[in-house]
């Protein structure tokens, strides 16, 4: 998983009037704003056939634009940016030493040093990554089961309500087309946003008047 904003902007349109030598002149009128054009109409909501036993879901939209799949989206940029911080770290000490070592004023044991630090750098910055990349796809593979594991069930109670036999996804199932109406993608995720959705805090209760 956006807002579309649109801007109208009023004008108003000022009319001259001739003026004879016998009339006082004439204060210029204002003719009244143009009238705001109506908001485009939204299509039709597309109903589900009755009787149909067929119908399809997104899972990709499914993960984009439900609360759990933008939590867990939300997750991994999270451990993704940490861990390029990280990096970004350790490669700014490497310049560092690299600019070091263009200094002509160095010893050769100091130089020699710093040759060896960049080495076990090179050699640390590149378990680093290796790592990274390690917890980033465990904690996707983690995501992804847990994900699925709470929208199994939302599926199957939507596909029970609606008496459906089969259904596809729209992504695995070669679908070149199909009634809109057989969509529950949307229905799968109010489903699926209701059943998960995050318990907010109680308010504070009002301090008692003095």
């Amino acid at each position: 998983m956006k807002a579309f904003i649109a801007a109208v902007v009023l004008g108003a349109v000022v009319v001259s009037v001739p003026v004879s030598a016998q009339q006082p002149p004439a204060t210029a009128a204002q003719a009244p704003p143009a009238a705001a054009a109506p908001a485009p109409a939204k299509p039709p909501v597309a109903t589900f056939p009755q009787g149909a036993h067929f119908a399809y879901i997104n899972i990709q939209l499914i993960a984009a634009e439900s609360a759990e799949g933008k939590a867990s989206t939300a997750k991994i940029e999270g451990l993704r940016a940490k861990k390029a911080g990280e990096l970004n770290d350790r490669n700014k000490q490497v310049e560092a030493n690299q600019a070091k070592m263009r200094s002509a004023v160095l010893s050769e044991d100091v130089r020699a040093q710093i040759q060896r630090d960049l080495d076990k750098a090179q050699v640390e910055i590149q378990r680093m990554t290796q790592d990274a990349q390690a917890e980033l796809q465990e904690l996707q593979n983690e995501l992804q089961m847990d994900f699925q594991r709470k929208l199994g069930p939302v599926i199957q109670a939507v596909a029970k309500e609606k008496g459906i036999h089969f259904l596809f996804s729209q992504a695995d199932s070669g679908l070149v087309w199909a009634d809109p109406g057989l969509d529950l993608t949307a229905e799968v995720i109010a489903r699926f946003d209701a059943a998960y959705a995050p318990i907010k805090p109680a308010a504070p209760a009002a301090a008692p008047k003095k």
